[in-house]
């Protein structure tokens, strides 16, 4: 497991209150959020990072189909 850093994180009050009552890590929780948002921020990178390419074998397709599609069963 990686090393932990402790971190200050600001969360309106009622947030607060309301996650501990039902029990809720906020831990546990702010780590899942920051890494869906990490996840996602990654992907966003690796599209745009790749747009040209993605468009060129778009492009490539539409003009000469899908490789191999006589073999395909579905």
């Amino acid at each position: 497991m990686p090393a932990r850093r402790a971190t200050n994180v600001s969360l309106p009050d009622p947030l607060v209150q309301e996650a501990k009552a039902l029990g809720v890590n906020l831990s546990r929780a702010a780590e899942d959020g920051v890494a869906q948002a990490v996840k996602r921020a990654r992907e966003r990178r690796w599209l745009e990072a790749n747009r040209d390419a993605l468009a060129a074998y778009n492009e490539w397709i539409d003009a000469n189909g899908v490789p191999l599609s006589e073999f395909r069963q579905f």
